[in-house]
């Protein structure tokens, strides 16, 4: 006879106690009337528990779910809620329009987008695709890419994406993001228009082009906009805060009816402007609705009463925010620590051997992450792990020397190390205009021939082997092999290429290029510790033989130290978080410096980052580091922190011997005035 086991479950709607399950603010967000409602959801405020219950309150108050509109950042974040949903209310819930903008838009375009010419069976291209497609309109509109400085496939599509999620012009954007090429607004202005004709001829729809349809056809099509904003009458948004500027009037038009919209987020987070959001989405919400209640999620269930403090204070230096003040459950802990070091080669000792540290206190490497504002801050961090054999994962990138650039880069040096180098031969004649494979194989089997390889690169006859329309650009890139075989100093090397061709490279084929420059900037700055190009490769090849990855702590887990940029940590968090970097120029970065907006932001960044504590904060400070020429150059304190009352963090002094560490009360990081 077959074993029975029946479920507990709460069946009526009156079974759910909202007051139990939620704190007080939760619950007056979930059980809040209709109409426009800003939530304030400061970090780790349970603002996804919060948005889940006022979902359930709706459907158990009888809203028909086919009119909920329900807008994430991922399709997962969705799913999960309406999954949470269906098991609180005892109701089927898929008729909820639950998902990302991009598959909101997805469902309406199948449904409308006749209304302006898309077929319901359009095709959605990949990104991939989508810069191919860019390509080929390239070469169709007879611009020589080779012979000017023009934009390449990668950057005229997030020249394109940007221009259809900040509704900016061109010229503005060109001007502001990518003034480099603001000479070629006409080739990029016909480039761009061909790919939207060939787009519209083969029903073709890239991820940006679901967003831009969707406006336009509430835009456009009057009959349509008043069907959407009639069938939603409650419209719920997450992380309202990373909307863009096309996202935010595609809400505003769907909520013109009912006007019953609850968006939720967290000003003090906004730090996605590079990727086009628009911080003042959520900071003018009330202009655009002034009849909207405000409510704050302000009780913090993740960190200790002494981080959230410190995070308090920081973010009330900005003057554009929705004031809030974190409120911790928790008893309290440890305060932040600043941790002067002398310069950023100690940084890397300390926070390699306080990691080992805390493992012989009993904590796992699992409790640790290493937070920091620019992927090539993380440099010297990896290689001190790898040498003293501490796991680590990049969380949501590759490891430093596996970027593309990086490789680029190391190339030019691998060819003055060992010039039999044929891979790295290979990808350098392949990054030259007008030189494809073939031409690249050609010219490496004629220099692989001879007894010097490098020499034999600025010969005549090698020279001879390409066609009349290559050979300018082969013999510019000769000249640079000739003068950097001349130099022993790898970061003279490094400075060289980025001076002579590779900026130029950088602009044109990558997106992100200021990005790229500063990474291999930092990498020079690492490589002027080398005399020698072998020893600094000697380094580099060590940073990729040790894998984290292949170090297993127990029989079926893994653990890492997380390794990660503040903006691939946004949402998570971890007991122990180091900020290292903490010095003006670097934390915040000298780009935001002389702009307010921009320095905001980069505060903002840094309330990020000491919110993912838990339980403990190392806020670590290099005083020195060493500049190209070996000379000691005097670093200031990050803003972030002599900004603050010296009362809330403590001072942390090394000694030799690290990572033994002693409470520094004497040690004076901060100027007298700044207390």
């Amino acid at each position: 006879m077959a074993r029975k086991f029946t479920l507990q479950s709460r069946t009526a709607a009156g079974d759910i106690d909202f007051s139990a399950d939620l704190n007080r603010e939760q619950l007056t967000v979930a059980t809040a009337p209709g109409g426009p409602m800003l939530v304030v959801a400061g970090a780790g405020s349970g603002k996804t528990r919060a948005l889940t219950y006022r979902l359930a309150w709706l459907v158990h108050h009888g809203v028909d779910p086919s009119r909920i509109l329900l807008v994430t950042f991922t399709n997962r974040a969705a799913r999960e809620m309406l999954s949470r949903v269906e098991v609180l209310v005892k109701q089927k819930t898929r008729e909820i329009w639950g998902g990302t903008f991009h598959h909101i838009a997805n469902r309406i375009l199948r449904i409308h987008g006749q209304r302006l010419g898309i077929s319901s069976d359009f095709t959605i291209l990949d990104r991939e695709d989508a810069r191919d497609l860019l390509a080929s309109c390239v070469d169709e509109a007879g611009i020589d890419i080779h012979q000017r400085r023009f934009p390449q496939k990668a950057v005229l599509a997030a020249i394109s994406s940007f221009l259809q999620n900040t509704l900016e012009p061109l010229d503005e954007v060109l001007s502001k993001r990518y003034p480099m090429f603001v000479e070629e607004i006409s080739g990029v202005e016909k480039v761009l228009s061909l790919y939207t004709e060939k787009k519209r001829q083969r029903q073709l729809l890239d991820f940006d082009d679901l967003l831009s349809a969707w406006l336009r056809l509430m835009a456009e099509h009057e009959d349509v906009r008043e069907q959407l904003a009639g069938q939603f009458l409650h419209i719920l948004v997450d992380e309202y805060q990373d909307t863009n500027r096309i996202q935010g009037a595609i809400i505003d038009l769907l909520a013109s009816r009912h006007r019953s919209l609850t968006v939720v987020g967290d000003d003090s987070q906004s730090i996605y402007s590079f990727r086009g959001a628009n911080f003042d989405n959520i900071i003018t919400f009330r202009e655009r609705y002034p009849d909207a209640r405000e409510y704050k999620l302000e009780t913090n269930y993740r960190s200790v009463p002494e981080i959230l403090t410190l995070a308090n204070a920081s973010i009330a230096h900005n003057v554009r925010r929705l004031p809030k003040n974190l409120q911790a459950i928790r008893s309290s802990g440890l305060k932040p620590a600043i941790v002067p070091c002398h310069d950023h080669y100690t940084q890397s000792r300390f926070i390699a051997e306080y990691v080992l540290h805390l493992l012989d206190e009993g904590r796992t490497l699992n409790d640790i992450a290493v937070l920091y504002r620019s992927h090539w801050h993380s440099l010297e961090i990896q290689l001190e792990f790898q040498r003293r054999n501490i796991p680590f994962h990049i969380r949501g990138g590759l490891r430093f020397f596996e970027q593309a650039h990086m490789k680029d880069i190391l190339c030019y040096l691998r060819v003055m190390q060992n010039p039999t180098d044929e891979l790295a031969w290979l990808r350098l004649l392949k990054m030259l205009p007008r030189v494809g494979s073939a031409l690249s194989r050609r010219v490496w089997r004629h220099i692989s021939d001879s007894a010097d390889p490098v020499k034999e690169v600025f010969t005549v006859e090698t020279a001879s082997l390409l066609p009349g329309s290559a050979r300018p650009f082969y013999e510019d890139f000769a000249a640079l092999i000739k003068e950097a075989s001349e130099i022993d100093s790898p970061a003279e090397i490094i400075d060289l290429v980025l001076k002579r061709s590779y900026e130029d490279y950088l602009v044109s084929h990558y997106d992100g290029a200021s990005l790229r420059k500063e990474d291999i900037n930092g990498l020079a700055n690492f490589a002027s510790q080398y005399k020698s190009v072998e020893a600094f490769l000697a380094d580099v090849a060590l940073a990729g033989e040790f894998s984290g990855e292949n170090v297993v702590a127990g029989p079926d887990e893994q653990e890492f130290v997380i390794l990660s940029t503040v903006h691939q940590a946004k949402g998570l968090e971890w007991p122990i978080v180091f900020i290292p970097w903490l010095s003006d120029g670097r934390f915040p970065s000298d780009m935001a410096m002389n702009r307010k907006e921009e320095l905001e932001e980069e505060r903002r960044v840094f309330h990020v980052a000491v919110t993912r504590a838990r339980d403990e904060l190392y806020l670590v400070v290099p005083e020195v580091y060493r500049n190209r020429g070996g000379n000691l150059v005097m670093m200031k304190p990050s803003r972030f922190l002599t900004e603050l009352s010296r009362e809330l963090t403590e001072q942390m002094e090394l000694e030799e011997g690290l990572p033994h560490l002693i409470g520094g009360e004497d040690h004076n990081l901060l100027p007298s005035g700044e207390q």
